[in-house]
């Protein structure tokens, strides 16, 4: 059997896939620094840009302080940033030159490895991404197969695919990404072969969500025939609709024979803080899943799901929703058959909404789905049905955005927020609202620590110190003596 490393995805794909990537902060991270170096993972699955956006938009935590104390405190472990590629947390492809900076700034501020995920699988898109991120670091840069179920999507599309980027020098490794938890055994046994085939001696993931109860047996898989590293939660962050529960799959690994590099004893204790963690902070831990061939047909992500049926029974039409995921099919058939990966289930399954509820058939279309329709998001893998872009492409509205201005060029944004600005800064302000940027800096350095079991009494102090008419509020006890004056803050 085989030598086999993990890497912890609970900080980003746990937190985005279960908590909808608020429900953790810097503090929280911070805290489990130490005890996640000590694991020994072969990587971190850290951030991405949506999720510095967040922390920018909900916590006013600035990212880049994040990625450096982060970095500072995991020195052995590479923190790695998932990327489409030439964007950054704007939707529009940005300029190269601009990409460059967003790339050197990363690395200078602690990433140590890169993801390259394109949804369209553009050959020339992730070869050019990954040179720019190799000149202006050396940190490690790993292809993206993301997996789906089409009729395009064949084991030869992907081994093709693999040759094709695996041509450039500056690719260093691969992973098998499924955001869905498609996978099946019986796929795993043709695919991984014919992928490490196309790739010679480069390292293959895998990176299987465990949405519909398959990732676990497809990693195992994955193990026996040869992949060097399995993604994987831990604690609360694993399972459900995130990554195998990492304690579950070292356990299933040694029994299956394999030898997995990582410190029990040091995983242990990662694991009871981030349950000490969720239950602090009412955070759902995932759960192991029941298989569901639902999801094969409709491919709909468990967090656009729980979205689209919660606006179904806002608008009293909660009875509609299998005729919403119906309608998601053949939406998602209609426009080429898109991965069902970020921003994609979003777009198709509110068009298969505005569809059902609507007077007609695409009489309502989103920009997001007619720029996807002219091309702002790359080329489709398959030809949208004639019929459907005609009537997209066919409204004014399709007009004015075809003419919709590009993203700035980096040196027209450099006049226009000055040269003297600080990189990470400009970063931010070239593609955020003006005001959360300025929240952000206004509210100064993110607490360095956190204390699971205090955190209730906190924010009930917080709640009482709110009250108008709380005005001054002691607890004694013992030689314990906390006093909280009006004006003061937590």
């Amino acid at each position: 059997m085989t030598t086999l490393r993990l890497v912890d995805v609970t900080m980003r794909d746990g937190n985005q896939s279960l908590w909808g990537a608020t429900g953790l902060h810097t503090a929280h991270m911070l805290q489990a620094a130490a005890l996640t170096e000590a694991c020994g993972f072969r990587a971190i699955d850290f951030t991405s840009s949506s999720h510095m956006a967040v922390a920018v938009r909900y916590f006013r935590n600035n990212p880049w302080e994040r990625l450096r104390r982060m970095a500072a405190a995991m020195p052995t472990t590479p923190l790695q940033f998932i990327t489409t590629g030439l964007r950054f947390i704007a939707w529009q492809q940005a300029d190269p030159e601009f990409m460059r900076l967003v790339y050197r700034a990363l690395q200078v501020n602690g990433v140590g490895r890169f993801v390259l995920l394109d949804p369209m699988h553009e050959v020339p898109a992730v070869i050019e991404a990954a040179r720019l991120v190799k000149e202006e670091g050396d940190a490690e840069v790993m292809c993206a197969l993301t997996f789906t179920l089409s009729e395009f999507h064949t084991d030869q599309f992907y081994a093709d695919f693999a040759r094709a980027v695996g041509q450039s020098p500056d690719i260093d490794l691969f992973y098998i990404k499924d955001p869905s938890g498609l996978l099946s055994l019986d796929r795993v046994r043709t695919l991984v072969p014919a992928v490490k085939a196309a790739i010679g001696n480069r390292p293959l993931e895998i990176h299987a969500h465990t949405t519909i109860g398959q990732g676990m047996l497809s990693s195992l898989e994955a193990a026996r025939l040869g992949i060097s590293a399995i993604h994987v939660g831990v604690g609360p962050g694993g399972d459900g609709s995130s990554l195998p529960e990492a304690n579950r799959m070292l356990a299933n690994l040694e029994e299956a024979g394999h030898t997995v590099e990582i410190d029990r004893t040091a995983l242990a204790r990662l694991t009871s803080y981030w349950n000490r963690v969720a239950l602090a902070e009412n955070l759902p831990s995932g759960r192991p899943q029941n298989f569901d061939a639902s999801f094969l047909r409709h491919q709909i992500a468990g967090g656009v799901m729980t979205t689209t049926a919660r606006q179904l029974d806002e608008l009293g039409l909660s009875h509609r929703l299998p005729d919403v995921i119906a309608e998601t099919e053949q939406v998602r058939a209609e426009l080429g058959y898109p991965i069902m990966v970020t921003p994609f289930p979003q777009m198709v399954m509110s068009q298969a909404l505005f569809n059902v509820i609507g007077e007609r058939r695409y009489a309502h279309v989103s920009d997001q789905v007619i720029r996807y329709c002219l091309g702002k998001f790359g080329k489709p893998t398959s030809p949208i049905d004639r019929q459907v872009l005609a009537v997209i492409q066919d409204r004014p509205r399709a007009r004015e955005l075809e003419n919709e201005p590009t993203f700035p060029a980096l040196g027209d944004l450099r006049r226009q927020f000055g040269y003297a600005m600080p990189d990470e800064e400009f970063l931010l302000r070239a593609v955020m609202p003006p005001e959360q940027v300025d929240a952000m800096l206004a509210t100064g350095p993110s607490r360095a620590t956190y204390t699971p079991e205090a955190a209730p009494i906190i924010a009930l102090l917080k709640k009482l110190a709110a009250k108008p008419t709380a005005r001054d509020l002691v607890i004694e006890r013992g030689s314990f003596r906390l006093a909280l004056h009006a004006g003061a803050s937590l």
